[in-house]
């Protein structure tokens, strides 16, 4: 019997809402991607990043977690400034850009509707994080950005929300001996906002790599 996978197929039937949103922006733009977002980066990443889910001109546009979006300005332009990014910028998936001992997914493959996917949704995704972090054994350390990807990890490794309580900067080593640290989302509203600088997420990416072994 196969086991797990971590990819969403390209027409994942499993939640209904995000299905009937994402036919209807395949009727729209039919040039966009539009379809579960796979993971990027090496499969031999030792730290794996975790953000919420596509955003609707970003990765559900181009196919590529945080590409072409501004969630991705702060996010790889910190990459490149650590060496873990062969360019500060993500414009495309044909674009050039490598990560350099870094893999970035979501908790959420689909694009949801005002970039908020329900519960249910969260918990049915949920399978392809699980199966991600069980077959990428190389991970010693995931950077959760935001309540949501720190909950996903949390379940994704078969533990209970309450075993870890979500703070900016906070770090809790899972059971299978891999560090898990949060970060606020680098979302345009927490950036804007000041509820997240640029110090701050780069100090935390920093202290996640160097766990990691970066």
């Amino acid at each position: 019997m196969a086991g797990p996978t971590s990819k969403a197929g390209h027409d994942c039937p499993r939640c209904p809402r995000l299905v009937a949103f994402r036919e209807t922006w395949r009727t729209r733009e039919p040039g966009w991607f539009n379809a579960p977002v796979p993971s990027f980066g090496p499969r031999d990443a030792r730290l794996l990043i975790v953000g919420l889910a596509p955003g609707l001109r970003g990765a559900n546009r181009t196919g590529r977690p945080f590409t072409g979006d501004y969630a991705g300005i702060l996010l790889y332009d910190s990459l490149h400034r650590l060496g873990l990014s062969t360019a500060p910028t993500s414009v495309d998936r044909s674009d050039g850009l490598r990560l350099l001992g870094v893999r970035i997914t979501n908790a959420v493959k689909c694009l949801p509707p005002e970039n908020k996917p329900l519960p249910a949704e969260i918990k049915t995704c949920n399978q392809y994080l699980a199966a991600e972090l069980q077959q990428l054994r190389s991970v010693k350390a995931v950077l959760a950005l935001g309540v949501v990807a720190h909950d996903a990890v949390l379940k994704g490794v078969g533990l209970k929300p309450a075993a870890a309580k979500f703070a900016h900067g906070a770090e809790f080593l899972l059971p299978d001996e891999r560090w898990l640290i949060d970060s606020y989302h680098c979302s345009r509203y927490n950036t804007q906002t000041r509820r997240l600088t640029p110090e701050m997420f780069q100090s935390v990416l920093k202290r996640a790599s160097a766990l990691a072994g970066l």
